[in-house]
């Protein structure tokens, strides 16, 4: 279809009576494909919102309800040119539907690649929405060059262009072709891999290590699915691969070993559920709450906000305090001296309830008080407490007793003992006296 003879066409259709019905099949297949899609939509927010309590529909469904109005609209289109196309020309609605078909395209691939590249983003980053406007303006193009009729010609010209490729010559359209058809398979993978991912996450039957380890898997064998398929559909012998294996096994036998000893080391953690997402654990001089375990990497957060990547290996080979992986109580205590001649029968009990009285301070195992010690200026007290949420900390609560502390020592009903004077202290003192004896003799 060349231009001027789209052109002539569009003119003729427009002159005859026919052009009603056209436009008529336009204006209905919109209204019914918006409609529609924004019913289904409804439908099943409606149903999850009972099934979740009210938490809001499947992000996937929602999201997918920008490419669900489009397809419709061009289901109908598609429709009402083949009924209509019966009984007169259809040349508008032959212009229409791969409007709309580019319109589906467009949509489905930023479908794809916001649920692959941008899952959980509220903003997009500049260079993923230029790479949207590009695709945008290249899906445009070749639609314009389709209708006007030069992309035959295109074509034509892409098979008869070859370009060397070690002894053969390959034409330019094959090329594009297997490149189209590797980025298609590995988009529809890596959608799979996404949608399963959220699908496991939401189980809450198996453990969260168990979910994580079939989320990884799944979404490498997907992966290596697409990548045989398409190498299948190019023409690539499979059988080059055992060349590519060997050299891949001497580079990761040489060079990419600790790489290789990190994926490892991050399916062991999982498998043998030693960590799970949520603990506080401490390894080395790092600790913090795990809140990402990747099949490299393992992802601390502290108590201070900072997050701390820790490479798998490190976790396996090191020794790690996990306060998290039999019970969740753990012990916290602070040291205070009090004066000797207080009653200990009076002062422990009353330190026992200052800390039964702080909220986070468990009943069972009670608060208790130990004597540690008796130093030169006092009895050395330790009270000991335990808590049962180690992610929130201990220092919040250490400091909520002794400021209780505190107030029992300005009421008077704790007596602290005075520090010790220092050498430094003894000699300036020693030094004053000396002054007034000198002085009293003077007078």
């Amino acid at each position: 279809m060349r231009l001027p003879r789209l052109l002539s066409d569009l003119i003729g259709d427009l002159q005859e009576p026919g052009v009603l019905w056209q436009a008529f099949a336009i204006v209905a297949s919109i209204a019914l494909g918006w409609g529609l899609a924004r019913f289904i939509r409804a439908q099943v927010r409606r149903r999850s919102d009972a099934a979740n309590g009210g938490t809001g529909g499947h992000v996937a469904v929602r999201s997918f309800a920008r490419v669900l109005g489009p397809l419709l609209i061009l289901g109908f289109l598609a429709l009402s040119r083949y009924v209509l196309g019966n009984y007169q020309h259809v040349n508008i609605l032959n212009v229409a539907v791969p409007l709309a078909s580019s319109f589906v395209l467009i949509r489905t691939a930023f479908y794809l690649l916001r649920r692959v590249f941008a899952r959980g983003s509220e903003q997009l980053g500049a260079a993923f929405q230029t790479f949207e406007k590009v695709f945008a303006l290249v899906v445009w193009v070749a639609v314009a060059l389709y209708i006007t009729g030069v992309w035959p010609d295109i074509i034509r010209y892409l098979e008869h262009t070859t370009l060397p490729i070690g002894r053969n010559k390959v034409p330019l359209a094959d090329i594009l072709q297997a490149a189209a058809s590797v980025v298609v398979l590995l988009m529809l993978a890596l959608w799979a891999g996404a949608a399963l991912d959220e699908r496991l996450m939401g189980v809450q039957g198996l453990n969260m290590s168990l979910r994580v380890v079939l989320a990884r898997v799944s979404r490498a064998l997907l992966i290596v699915v697409a990548v045989l398929v398409s190498l299948s559909l190019v023409g690539i012998d499979l059988t080059v691969l055992s060349v590519f294996g060997g050299a891949l096994g001497v580079g990761l036998g040489l060079g990419l070993q600790k790489i290789a000893s990190n994926y490892v080391s991050g399916f062991v953690i999982l498998l043998e559920r030693s960590l799970s997402i949520g603990d506080m654990i401490t390894v080395d001089k790092y600790s913090g709450i795990v809140s990402q375990i990747n099949t490299r990497y393992t992802v601390l957060k502290g108590l201070d906000g900072v997050d701390t990547v820790l490479p798998n290996e490190m976790l396996i080979s090191s020794v790690v305090q996990n306060q998290s992986l039999s019970s969740r109580n753990i012990r916290g205590s602070t040291v205070l001296t009090v004066a000797y001649g207080s009653d200990l029968d009076v002062v422990i009990p009353l330190l026992q309830s200052v800390a039964a009285g702080v909220p986070r301070v468990q009943e069972t195992p009670a608060p208790a008080v130990s004597l540690n010690s008796f130093k030169p200026d006092g009895f050395e007290l330790e009270l000991g407490f335990w808590i049962v949420d180690p992610e929130s900390g201990r220092g919040g609560v250490i400091s909520e007793i002794n400021q209780r502390i505190y107030r029992l020592v300005e009421s008077g009903d704790i007596k602290l003992a005075k520090a010790a004077l220092t050498p430094e202290q003894v000699d300036k003192q020693i030094a004053a006296a000396l002054v007034n004896i000198s002085q009293t003799v003077t007078n």
